[in-house]
């Protein structure tokens, strides 16, 4: 009753768990990382693993997935994550500017926190991002944004076989191991994929973004739309993109890993050089 009457109705966001921190005394940078659906902040142990030492790391579990709360009346849109994501920074007491690392409705997610806080943000990477385009003009040949989304929708009417599918991708190593969707999360997911991804503005606001931008996604990936990241290139000269070979959607695999590691890095503040010793003579 107390937590419905300070979240839903005084709408006070709610704090994330944070899967794991690494903190230095002097930090160069600080990295937040948000994960894709169905997943949570394990899902970049290996990203992490790979960073610098001198740069203050936090992996959360966004609203709804792992050990962070699961309200059953939350709409799990970008725009609730968003807050949660900066009332959890808060309670950090994080004072730099952020770089948001961000995979699939996470890289969404990262977009509606940069929309919103600006301010609290340097620069962005998003890996695999599924940006899709509701102003196309019509055509005799479906588009692949209306055709993922009927997908979407199909997936949406059987939660239950859904949650089976996803087991056995885990388990045959399709998606990373982080990902865990059951019978009991399963709404859970459902209500995130229609609010975050099927229903989302993130596309028109990633145009409009004038933030460092990088994205990175897998020649394979198959929801991720090439013209829709072109889009956002034309309009934000400061955006990039990694294409990976040989990799698709899930934040798995070397070549994927070590390509989002290397991004992250080329957005981290150059390191200081090191007064060299003066010699006489």
């Amino acid at each position: 009753m107390f937590d419905t009457l300070l979240h839903k109705i005084l709408r006070i966001p709610y704090g994330l768990h944070v899967h794991s921190v690494r903190k230095v005394s002097r930090p160069r940078a600080t990295v937040l990382l948000l994960h894709g659906i169905g997943s949570a902040g394990a899902a970049w142990d290996d990203v992490v693993a790979g960073l610098p030492k001198d740069i203050h790391v936090i992996a959360v579990d966004l609203l709804g997935f792992g050990v962070s709360p699961h309200p059953e009346w939350a709409a799990y849109d970008a725009k609730t994550q968003a807050r949660s994501v900066i009332a959890t920074l808060v309670g950090l007491k994080i004072q730099q500017r952020v770089i948001l690392v961000g995979h699939s409705m996470g890289a969404l997610v990262a977009v509606e926190v940069a929309k919103r806080y600006p301010l609290l943000v340097k620069s962005l990477v998003l890996c695999s991002p599924p940006f899709y385009n509701d102003t196309e003009e019509s055509s005799l040949l479906p588009k692949r944004d209306a055709a993922l989304k009927k997908i979407y929708l199909l997936i949406k009417r059987h939660p239950e076989r859904f949650a089976t599918i996803a087991a056995l991708a885990v388990k045959y190593k399709l998606v990373e191991s982080a990902v865990n969707v059951t019978g009991e999360n399963v709404a859970t997911f459902m209500a995130a994929l229609e609010a975050s991804i099927i229903n989302q503005t993130s596309f028109a606001d990633a145009k409009n973004l004038q933030k460092q931008m990088s994205i990175v996604h897998g020649a394979l990936d198959p929801v991720v739309i090439k013209k829709n990241l072109d889009a956002i290139l034309k309009n934000n000269e400061r955006a990039s993109l990694r294409v990976v070979h040989m990799a698709g959607h899930a934040l798995a695999g070397q070549s994927y890993i070590g390509a989002v590691t290397k991004e992250i890095v080329r957005a981290l503040p150059k390191q200081k050089a090191k007064n060299s010793p003066v010699t006489k003579g």
